[in-house]
């Protein structure tokens, strides 16, 4: 059951009015049958892998506090086995079996072919914070219903973000009461979310998924605006998912974290995670990156932590070898960059100074630089993350390092200039649009984790006066684009993190 399809647009407005109008004892069950309904559209047989890690984990919460640390940690180590047990299972056995068949030479195929059930990294991940907090004496075990229904609740079940039992079940007790503040808010959430899927991300993967299949067709500069359509794509396909479930969730009463946060403006590798897929990011550093040992002892060792939590955060989007190596890039990169901040506790002169801090020459241009590169940076990661094999990235990047060196040599027309393709034009001017959307929300919607630069005094003016009325605007256009995005679109492709 698609956010974007009829179903779902029948399936939540009746959910909403029984949950409504339902006595308050009775919407608690409501929620969490309409959630097995939503996940048994997927298919239904996949409903005893939620019941069952469910089942562990608030059975393994329960007994956590009546018994003592080393058998607390037992049922930890319970929990964890059962529901990674179960994620590795569907996600790897393919994978590890494939890799051992090639490694040994035999050509026939895996005779056991396993399906991936959709939203499974999703609500184990979910599930086991549950325990793990506990354990951590940051929860309190909850009645079965509330931990079912926190892992069950249909807005995020399939594709996040991922909530944490410290964040969604003390709004179960009390259930929170109806507000037109939140239809409206979440309305608008949903309907944002709606134009980006159809109208931005459905429109740029018409361009993008053809060049990737076969890049050795298309010219160099075709592959780079793939590759930036790409991009932009990915982001405009998981923030519409992520804007689509919150805004489900808040008309129902309950908050929903915030998942993006304008990554395309992040001035380092660091800075990209901070506002990239932030639940995911938030629950590696908090439940694996701690666990390994975090930022305590030497410079060597916290880059060892940083290089194993991106490389296990690669392989939880998929059993490939390509998900791997895109961990290993971005854990890299992390990695690099803290050993440039201690570069003076390693015997370096240079004091380390953020970029834009007061007192530098030229703050913005140096911003903008890092903003760039960054974004490159991660477009070549996206590179690796979105082709089918290491083989395709590299001849994808290949074609696009074969367009510069004729641009170098001034054989733009080689490279792929000028722009023949209709298609090809209306994707660059479409990611012109993107990039200055994106420029302008940063301005009215200042990162909070990120402050970013000091404004003079008619910018900040400007900024104050204006930005009260920025997520208007962005409604209002929203749902205007929706009428146009569904005429348009012959089709609606599911979101790309239900392969995940």
């Amino acid at each position: 059951m698609l956010f974007t399809s009829l179903e779902y647009a029948l399936f939540l407005p009746l959910v909403f009015a029984l949950y409504w109008t339902l006595p308050i004892p009775a919407r608690k069950p409501l929620l969490l049958a309409a959630s097995f309904v939503f996940y048994a559209a997927w298919d239904w047989r996949f409903l005893g892998l939620i019941l069952f890690s469910t089942a562990v984990d608030w059975l393994c919460g329960r007994t956590m506090p009546k018994v003592s640390r080393p058998k607390a940690r037992l049922l930890l180590w319970l929990s964890l086995t059962c529901n990674l047990g179960v994620l590795g299972f569907f996600k790897f056995f393919n994978f590890f079996a494939d890799s051992l068949r090639e490694l040994l030479g035999w050509g026939a195929p895996s005779t056991l072919n396993i399906i991936l059930p959709v939203g499974i990294s999703f609500f184990t991940f979910q599930s086991m914070s549950y325990t793990l907090d506990i354990y951590r004496g940051k929860q309190k075990p909850a009645p079965v219903l509330d931990v079912f229904l926190f892992v069950a609740f249909f807005p995020q079940l399939v594709a996040g973000p991922i909530v944490r039992a410290v964040e969604f079940l003390p709004q179960l007790a009390p259930l929170p009461r109806f507000s037109m503040t939140n239809l409206y808010l979440g309305s608008s959430l949903f309907v944002r979310g709606l134009c980006k899927k159809l109208l931005f991300a459905d429109s740029l993967a018409r361009f993008s998924d053809p060049v990737f299949a076969a890049p050795a067709a298309y010219s160099p500069v075709e592959n780079l605006l793939a590759l930036y359509a790409f991009a932009f794509q990915i982001y405009f396909d998981f923030s519409a998912y992520t804007d689509m479930a919150r805004g489900s969730a808040k008309t129902l009463g309950f908050d929903f974290p915030e998942n993006f946060r304008l990554p395309y403006l992040a001035h380092s590798i660091r800075d990209f995670w901070r506002r990239w897929h932030i639940t995911l990011s938030t629950w590696l550093r908090d439940y694996l990156y701690v666990s390994l040992g975090g930022n305590r002892g030497n410079i060597l060792r916290i880059c060892r932590n940083l290089l194993i939590t991106m490389v296990l955060g690669g392989l939880w989007h998929g059993a490939a070898w390509t998900f791997l190596v895109w961990g290993l890039l971005h854990g890299a990169a992390l990695a690099a960059e803290r050993l440039w901040s201690a570069r003076k506790a390693l015997g370096a002169d240079v004091p380390v100074r953020p970029l834009g801090a007061p007192g530098q020459a030229f703050p913005i241009v140096k911003r903008t630089v890092s903003i760039l590169a960054v974004f490159h940076f991660v477009c070549l990661g996206w590179a690796i993350f979105r082709a089918q094999t290491l083989g395709e990235a590299a001849s994808m990047l290949t074609r696009i390092g074969e367009g510069f060196l004729l641009a170098g040599q001034g054989n733009f027309s080689a490279a792929g200039l000028p722009f023949h393709k209709p298609e090809t034009a209306l994707v660059f001017t479409a990611l012109l649009v993107f990039a200055v959307w994106h420029a302008l929300s940063g301005f009215f919607v200042p990162n909070p984790c990120e402050p970013g630069l000091s404004l003079n005094a008619p910018l900040q003016a400007l900024r104050i006066r204006l930005a009260p009325h920025w997520d208007t605007v962005r409604v209002t256009l929203s749902a205007a684009g929706v009428g146009p995005a569904f005429i348009y679109s012959t089709q609606h492709a599911p979101f790309l993190y239900f392969q995940f």
